[in-house]
């Protein structure tokens, strides 16, 4: 049988059943499938479940479905597959998926790649990618002698379980290719679990967590800014002193800067990116906006980027709080501009918030290089006789570098507008209201 189009459905669904147990079986199914994913890629929602229908209603045996699952999942692979080759990961694919399907079509992705990554040797996998797995959920819980879906079929309903997963392979079909940020499966080597295992020091990391939960809890915002403020100083330091540390060690050169991708979830996409654009800058990062991707990549050293990635979370959560705190607007004549007030004062917050977490980020730079210029550094501790300001900017220089490599045709986006004046205020004043003083003595001053 061919491939069918928009040919005689009925047709179609005789020689099919026909056809069941002749060889060319498996191949008319897959033409139908792929019949199927062609229309739902192209919004024909419609003429893609007439298509399943002649599947679903002429494959009813055991022998039969059996059949249909492999084909299904085979064709589900080959796009998993392919969109690995072409920089997605685990948690990319699953984000992706999840902005224009629903729970059932993201379970059944997680399967699909729990039995991809399955086929490599866990020695060439990098072990971020098994921690992407864990983080969604996704695990192969079905035994050998089945694959996912018709593991899947045996508790759920058969014909829903065959249209999910035609929607989930238009849905992966369409993914354009990305920056690819480290090895694909099969590809990685025991350097690669080294690196990916080198940390920040988890004393210094448990000690920003702790304040930043309380600038989450607090219902004060001047307690929640204090909190943050120390947060940032204490990922300043750490980041001086990993910068010096990495210029005095045998390769004078340091860590090359690398990318790591951060997902942004709809509502306030623009807001939030820019939130996070202004706490990467304070950090000596870069971030690249993939609009309608749902991710944003980070660029920097190590350090930088698990200081951004921590903050960017914590402070996000202290916004949305912030502006439900604010509840609805309504103009004179009663109709809603909450939205506007919500984007305009998450639009402040982020301008203002970056404001200071860049004074708290020169105030820890100044006050190293005044130490330094005092001679208080000991012979042999991090990077004594190295000039602090410039090893700063060359880091900085290598960031900007990285980001044009990796993205050669780079356009420049335009900030959010504002357009309700009340909420430019009040996202102001919830970012600004409090001194940023005493922000020493909740950092610390020592290790």
């Amino acid at each position: 049988m061919t491939s069918t189009d928009d040919g005689d459905d009925e047709g179609e669904t005789m020689r099919i059943a026909g056809n069941e147990r002749d060889e060319d079986f498996a191949g008319d199914v897959r033409d139908l499938v792929l019949a199927a994913t062609r229309k739902y890629a192209m919004k024909d929602d419609r003429g893609a479940e007439g298509v399943l229908e002649i599947i679903v209603e002429s494959v009813r045996d055991f022998a039969g479905r059996t059949l249909v699952s492999h084909v299904v999942a085979e064709l589900v692979d080959e796009r998993v597959a392919a969109s690995w080759e072409h920089g997605w990961q685990p948690v990319d694919l699953d984000r992706f998926v999840g902005r224009s399907r629903r729970q059932p079509e993201r379970d059944l992705l997680g399967d699909a790649m729990a039995a991809r990554l399955a086929q490599f040797a866990t020695s060439t996998i990098d072990p971020e990618w098994w921690d992407q797995l864990a983080d969604i959920g996704a695990r192969v819980w079905w035994s050998n002698d089945r694959n996912w879906v018709l593991a899947r079929s045996v508790d759920e309903d058969w014909d829903a379980l065959v249209r999910a997963a035609v929607r989930l392979l238009a849905t992966v079909w369409l993914v354009p290719p990305i920056e690819k940020l480290g090895p694909a499966p099969g590809e990685a080597t025991a350097a690669t679990a080294d690196r990916d295992r080198a940390e920040v020091d988890p004393r210094i990391l448990e000690r920003v967590r702790r304040l930043l939960a309380k600038a989450e809890s607090t219902t004060f915002e001047a307690e929640a800014e204090t909190f943050t403020a120390g947060a940032q100083s204490l990922m300043a330091r750490y980041s001086i002193d990993a910068a010096l540390l990495a210029a005095s060690g045998p390769d004078a050169k340091g860590e090359e800067p690398a990318a790591c991708r951060v997902g942004i979830e709809n509502p306030y996409e623009s807001q939030k990116v820019m939130l996070l654009g202004g706490i990467a800058r304070a950090n000596r990062c870069r971030s690249v906006w993939s609009k309608g991707l749902g991710h944003v990549t980070l660029v920097g050293h190590r350090e930088d980027r698990l200081a951004v990635e921590t903050l960017f979370t914590s402070l996000l959560l202290q916004a949305t709080a912030a502006v439900a705190q604010q509840g609805r607007r309504t103009d004179r004549r009663g109709r809603s501009r909450t939205a506007a007030f919500r984007r305009s004062f998450l639009t402040a917050f982020a301008v203002r918030i970056a404001e200071r977490l860049e004074e708290v980020t020169d105030a820890e730079v100044a006050a190293a290089s005044a130490r330094r210029a005092a001679g208080v550094e000991e012979a042999g501790t991090p990077g004594s006789g190295q000039e602090l300001v410039p090893l700063l900017q060359q880091r900085r220089e290598a960031v900007d570098a990285a980001v044009e490599e990796m993205f050669p045709s780079l356009q420049t986006s335009r900030s959010p507008t504002v357009s309700d004046v009340e909420g430019w205020s009040s996202g102001q004043l919830a970012a600004d209201r409090a001194s940023l003083t005493g922000w020493q003595e909740v950092a610390g001053r020592s290790w």
